[in-house]
C-alpha cells in the first residue's frame, strides 16, 4: 500500500516559510510584486488566476492582474509585457494560458523578462534548466522536484518514465530528473510499446489529461506514481491519470488528485516570485 504524497500539507509548509521571507524582505523596504496578465475570460484560466492572487494574499505578495479583451493584437500584447518588464515595482510577470488562437504565446513568452519570468518559459531560463543553471524552473515540475526532496525519493540512478511531452511539463521535468542523475525515457502519442516502458520505471509520471489511462498492469510494484493529469469527470468529479485505487495497491508513492500537484504548483510560483524579487534587489 502506498504512501500518499500530501501535496496540499507540503505547499502549505512552503507558504509558511514563503511569508516568513517576505516579511523579511519588507522589513528591508522590499515590496514583492507579482503581475499576471490574462486575455479573454476562458473559466478554468479564471480559476487558476484566482488561486494565485489568494495565495499572494496569504504570503504578502502585492498582486496585480491586468484582464486583456480577447480581441487584442499581438503588438498590444507584447507592448504591456515591455511595460511590466520596464516597471521595477512589478518583480515577476506571468502570462495566463491558453491565449486566443490568433495570438503567438511562444512569442510572448520569449519577450517576458527573464528575470521576471517566474514561470520559466522564457528560452534564456529553459536553455539554462539543460545546462543545469540556476533559473526559474516551471511550476509544476518544480513542485514535483520539491515532492521528491520532501519525501526523501532519490532519483539518482533510478529509471524515470514521463508519460507526456509538453513544453509546461513532460520537457522541463525530464531536464529537472537529469540534472538528479535519474535515466530518463519521455513518452509520447507516437510511442511504440508504452506498457513495456512504464512497467520498467521506478518514478512514473503521467502528464496527458486522460482519466484513468494508468493502469495496475502498466505499474512495477513499489514505483513512484506521480499524476500529473487534471481530468473532469461527467459528474464534475476531478480525476487524475492514473487508476488510483488500484494502482495504490501496488506503488511505494503516489500522489492524489485533487491534493497532489496541483496545490504545489501555485507555491512554487509563489517561491518563483520571491526568488525573483532577492534576485533584483540583491
Amino acid at each position: 500500500m502506498a504512501v500518499v504524497i500530501d501535496g496540499k500539507e507540503l505547499a502549505k509548509k512552503v507558504r509558511g516559510n514563503l511569508k516568513i521571507e517576505c516579511e523579511n524582505l519588507k522589513a528591508k523596504g522590499i515590496r514583492p510584486k507579482f503581475a499576471v496578465i490574462m486575455v479573454g475570460d476562458d473559466p478554468a484560466s479564471k480559476i487558476y488566476v484566482k488561486s494565485k492572487s489568494k495565495a499572494c494574499d496569504e504570503i504578502g505578495i502585492e498582486y496585480e492582474e491586468h484582464i486583456l479583451d480577447d480581441k487584442i493584437t499581438q503588438e498590444e500584447l507584447i507592448n504591456l509585457i515591455h511595460k511590466l518588464n520596464e516597471d521595477k515595482t512589478v518583480n515577476g510577470i506571468l502570462l495566463q494560458s491558453p491565449i486566443p488562437k490568433h495570438l503567438d504565446i511562444d512569442e510572448a513568452f520569449k519577450e517576458i523578462s527573464y528575470k521576471k519570468d517566474v514561470d520559466g518559459f522564457n528560452p534564456v531560463n529553459v536553455g539554462r534548466l539543460l545546462l543545469n543553471q540556476d533559473t526559474f524552473v516551471s511550476c509544476t515540475p518544480y513542485g514535483i522536484m520539491k515532492m521528491f526532496e520532501e519525501y526523501k525519493i532519490d532519483l539518482e540512478g533510478k529509471n524515470v518514465v514521463i508519460i507526456g511531452r509538453s513544453n509546461i511539463v513532460g520537457k522541463p521535468l525530464m531536464a529537472c530528473c537529469l540534472n538528479r542523475h535519474a535515466t530518463v525515457t519521455v513518452c509520447h502519442s507516437r510511442t511504440k510499446n508504452l506498457k513495456e516502458k512504464t512497467k520498467n520505471a521506478d518514478v512514473l509520471v503521467s502528464a496527458i489529461g486522460k482519466p484513468n489511462f494508468v493502469t495496475a498492469d502498466m505499474v512495477k510494484d513499489g514505483a513512484v506514481i506521480i499524476d500529473v493529469g487534471i481530468n473532469r469527470g461527467e459528474n464534475k468529479k476531478i480525476t487524475g491519470d492514473v487508476d488510483y485505487e488500484n494502482v495504490k495497491e501496488k506503488a511505494s508513492y503516489i500522489t492524489p488528485v485533487p491534493g497532489g500537484v496541483g496545490p504545489m504548483t501555485v507555491a512554487m510560483l509563489m517561491n518563483n516570485v520571491i526568488k525573483a524579487t532577492i534576485n533584483q534587489n540583491k
